[in-house]
């Protein structure tokens, strides 16, 4: 996932907005930041509380399918005790994986980032049930999952059971996507759990001591110490940083006969690394990259791996270079997991990256099912679709022309059902509605300020463009899980009192909820050397050492609980004094 950061209160919040101000010091910064600990953006405003259900009533059955970041955001906001919860995953702990760069060089240790599932959710021991084994099929149709232990065996001889549900939060994550290139799978290293952390480390360590045996020649110790990263985004940026600095402070102490063999080499297809940030992080990072003698190699394609080269394709040249290389770690896109891609089979949504979800995160065609997280896309209906529908809706009158008083009457209810409206108005400098209408509406219109069918089309024609696609990180993922849970919390209250807006594709009333929302509150791209790369709301950039000192505060403050805070500070503090483990453990 990427390496985005989030805020859970307001004393964050105005943590970001003290830094740079005369007179605020670091250590005030770091401590705010410290003391707002949590997993998940909370709120401004505590969300009502519904009704007690009553003791007769049968708990409806909720499946979670997912320990990471959305299952995990929304197990720890759900309010177990209204329902009957289970909890599938085949891993028994929750792992910060924005830091999983910094364990594969030693910086920080596998089990300081790991929170064990059944200790977060130990308050709610009675109302959760927690099973380690992994869903291999969704039957939505029946109302069932499919799922298999390796931990255990029925009497079948086998782990295989099947769990039924009433509501299923599908938070499965994704996989690595090799795009069958061929070898990746057999020759790459990738950087997705904590296990291909562990691995990296023990590898990086293997290549300095075969290059530090004494019948191996030159050529082949070159070959070994040549590390590759395939893909520039953030996590290749930043493990090719973390690697940089795990050699230049701690491994040419210990291998000074071969330090000058060592050469990092990153290849992006694209024309830039970290194309997702601004420009000038961007140019940042190459800059600095350069002078710490990482090599960038742009605008290549990787188009074959084998055990002792990597055949890449120049988009511009079009001739194919080979590169030998000792250890390669792929970090070039995410992928479909087979049981998603076998659910959408089943529901018709083929040729996808990941479930479709509504703007209130239930997958489309399934009753009961939502999606979150890397699995999940949201797809935000358009407004032209629906032009019509809302334009008969603001119409009170019947009179077949729209005020712009019955526009404004709706235009609070339209704007958070197509939040690309308000979007479209800001990213043209609109202060109101009238702005949007004025050059759409005709000369016999310009006098009134009405609008009919067509100037209404004209007005909003251009507005879906700025329907864009959540960015597949941690933050979104979080941001999911605490939405998702605040509606299951509310559920019974909203069906009596809904608080969304107004129906506007046929039916009458109000949505039960408000259509969740994506809030960017930033991400951070360290660069090694002690600097890193912030990119913050409103078009703040900030790059260099105070940022990395901002870069520690928020990653101390967001892990899970107090002692995996503990353990991630302690391993910087120890790494500052004592300097990096060099051992293949």
């Amino acid at each position: 996932m990427g390496f985005s950061f989030f805020f859970t209160s307001r004393a964050a919040a105005r943590f970001l907005d003290g830094i740079g101000r005369p007179g605020v010091s670091t250590a005030a910064l770091l401590l705010t930041a410290a003391s707002g600990g949590g997993l998940v953006a909370y709120a401004d405003s505590a969300a009502e509380s519904a009704p007690e259900p009553s003791q007769d009533a049968p708990k409806k059955k909720v499946l979670v399918l997912g320990t990471g970041w959305a299952g995990t955001s929304f197990l720890k906001n759900l309010d177990c005790s209204r329902y009957e919860v289970k909890v599938i995953s085949p891993r028994n702990y929750f792992a910060f994986t924005p830091l999983l760069p910094s364990v594969t060089c030693g910086t920080v240790e596998p089990r300081s980032i790991i929170e064990p599932i059944r200790r977060m959710f130990e308050k709610k021991s009675k109302d959760v049930t927690f099973c380690e084994a992994e869903c291999f099929k969704i039957d939505a149709s029946k109302k069932i999952v499919h799922c298999r232990s390796a931990v255990g065996t029925n009497l079948d001889g086998n782990g295989d059971f099947t769990l039924d549900y009433d509501y299923l939060v599908v938070a499965l994550g994704a996989t690595v996507n090799t795009f069958n290139t061929p070898g990746v799978l057999e020759h790459c290293h990738f950087l997705k759990e904590v296990e291909d952390a562990q691995k990296i480390r023990m590898s990086v360590i293997d290549c300095f001591e075969k290059a530090s045996l004494p019948n191996i020649s030159e050529e082949e110790k070159r070959k070994a110490l040549h590390f590759v990263v395939i893909g520039g985004g953030p996590t290749g940026v930043e493990f090719a940083a973390e690697l940089h600095d795990f050699l230049v402070e701690d491994l040419v102490k210990l291998y000074p006969a071969i330090q000058e063999l060592v050469k990092i080499t990153i290849i992006q297809s694209g024309d830039h690394i970290l194309n997702m940030f601004d420009k000038r992080i961007a140019a940042f990072a190459e800059q600095k990259f350069q002078r710490d003698g990482i090599e960038v190699a742009t605008g290549f394609r990787v188009v074959r791996v084998s055990d002792d080269s990597i055949s890449m394709k120049s988009k511009s040249v079009g001739g194919e270079v080979s590169v030998p290389y000792g250890m390669a770690v792929w970090s070039a896109g995410i992928g479909t997991r087979p049981v998603i891609m076998d659910f959408m089979q089943q529901i018709g949504q083929t040729n996808r990256r990941a479930l479709a979800t509504n703007e209130w995160l239930r997958v489309r065609e399934c009753e009961g099912v939502y999606a979150i997280g890397d699995c999940a896309t949201v797809s935000q209906r358009k407004i032209m679709d629906d032009i019509s529908m809302v334009f008969k809706m603001a119409d009170k009158d019947n009179s077949g022309t729209l005020t712009l008083k019955e526009i404004n009457d709706v235009l609070e209810d339209i704007c958070i059902r197509y939040p690309q409206v308000d979007l479209y108005m800001k990213s043209m400098h609109m202060l109101d509605i009238a702005d949007l209408i004025k050059g759409a509406i005709g000369d016999s219109h310009k006098e009134s300020m009405v609008a009919d069918i067509e100037e209404f089309k004209k007005a909003l024609s251009h507005v879906d463009s700025q329907v864009k696609s959540a960015p597949a990180t941690a933050q979104v993922a979080a941001q999911q899980g605490y939405y998702l849970a605040e509606c299951f919390n509310k559920m019974e209250k909203c069906k009596e009192h809904p608080e969304g807006p107004l129906r506007m594709t046929g039916e009458s009333g109000r949505h039960f909820f408000r259509p969740f929302r994506y809030k960017h509150l930033g991400q951070f791209a360290p660069l090694g050397g002690e600097q890193a790369a912030a990119e913050l709301p409103g078009d703040w950039v900030s790059m260099g050492h105070s940022t990395q000192w901002l870069w520690y505060s928020v990653y101390a403050s967001k892990q899970v609980s107090w002692r995996t805070r503990m353990l991630v500070v302690s391993d910087w503090t120890r790494r500052f004094i004592f300097g990096r483990d060099s051992s293949r453990i």
